[in-house]
């Protein structure tokens, strides 16, 4: 087998030498296909590669007014509320019985002086009694004067001339009780005031003190306002009165004096207070009042300013002085309200910036066109 073999080993004849001469074309198509490669791939990276994404800037959500929070001078006030009523009022009440009245001179709400006439009784009745005592008194005055002489000259008895003294003392005290009920029949003002009531009727028979008029004194009134225990300790006699009235009036008070001690029901004291006179104040409304307590310093804005949302307060602060900035929402706790302004507790500081006009419409991030407020509202 060896013998075979190795003669067709012989026989194959070795490949033929590369030569430098037929090398070179080979290596150039290989770079030119490699070239062509490269560039076809760099094509397509270009071709299929993203544009790049170009920042978006938020619109613009609307245009604004600004406000700055600001430090002022308030009068630190605390509100109540009570009923107006008359200081004092008196019943004025019938001093006779079974007559009937003949005149009424007042209405309710006649000013009326001291001693004017409001009313008079029939007197016939009384009158005609009257002549009567008056001519018993007479009789026995007369008597008296007589029984007196002759007691000097021994013409009767001391018991006598006493009996006769003692008529005469009761007729006379008679007589005076006659004179009052004639008194009595015309009624008559006891004091300056306005009349607040009548029940007064002509023609009706009264009897001893069945009311006939209600006087409010000079024309009196006081506001009772309900004040808790914090608020009663910072008022005191002396201190103004802002009230407003249910028909949208005010009228001006002073505090005149606190009651001693609190209900024990309410846990509220009562502050009685002087309204002043020529006031739409009448007796029976119920109003609010401001009591004036000093001055203080406080930190203001708008109220346009303060949006409510969800029970609470909020305000819009601009980011930057820019005319187009962004808003930030914040948080505030305010207090009292006076005009257009309203006093900022807590949130803010002086200086401020915040949206007034157009801060109802906002949300958190917006951005918005300051305007000045001119410009605005042209």
């Amino acid at each position: 087998m060896t013998s075979r073999i190795a003669p067709q080993i012989s026989s194959i004849s070795p490949p033929p030498q590369m030569t430098s001469r037929n090398r070179v074309p080979v290596v150039a198509v290989s770079l030119g296909i490699l070239g062509f490669i490269a560039v076809i791939a760099a094509l397509t990276i270009t071709l299929t590669k993203p544009p790049p994404v170009q920042p978006t800037v938020p619109a613009v959500a609307m245009t604004v007014t600004k406000a700055v929070a600001t430090k002022v001078q308030w009068p630190e006030t605390t509100e109540a509320s009570g009923p107006i009523a008359a200081w004092q009022e008196a019943i004025i009440s019938s001093e006779l019985s079974g007559q009937h009245l003949t005149e009424v001179c007042v209405d309710v709400g006649d000013q009326v002086k001291k001693g004017q006439v409001l009313a008079r009784f029939n007197t016939d009745t009384l009158g005609a009694q009257q002549a009567e005592l008056q001519a018993d008194a007479v009789k026995d005055e007369s008597d008296l004067q007589r029984g007196l002489s002759l007691q000097k000259i021994g013409g009767t008895s001391d018991q006598q001339v006493e009996s006769y003294r003692d008529t005469a003392a009761v007729a006379e005290a008679k007589l005076n009780e006659q004179n009052i009920q004639l008194a009595y029949a015309t009624v008559t003002a006891p004091a300056d005031g306005v009349i607040s009531s009548r029940t007064a009727t002509l023609g009706a028979t009264m009897s001893t003190g069945g009311e006939l008029f209600r006087l409010i004194l000079n024309n009196r009134l006081e506001w009772r306002g309900q004040l808790n225990a914090s608020q009663m300790t910072r008022v005191t006699p002396g201190q103004g009165i802002n009230l407003t009235l249910p028909d949208g009036e005010t009228a001006a008070a002073s505090v005149r004096i606190l009651a001693p001690s609190l209900d024990v029901q309410s846990r509220l004291v009562t502050v009685y207070a002087d309204i002043v006179p020529a006031s739409h104040a009448r007796a029976g409304m119920y109003a609010s009042g401001l009591i004036a307590l000093g001055i203080k310093k406080v930190l203001i804005l708008p109220a346009v300013s303060v949006v409510l949302r969800d029970g609470r307060n909020y305000v819009f602060k601009l980011g930057d002085k820019a005319s187009v900035t962004e808003v930030a929402i914040q948080e505030v706790t305010t207090g009292i309200h006076r005009g257009k302004d309203v006093e900022i507790i807590t949130g803010l500081q002086e200086g401020d910036q915040m949206v007034a006009q157009g801060a109802g419409f906002l949300n958190d991030g917006d951005r918005v066109r300051v305007v000045d407020q001119k410009e605005n509202n042209p």
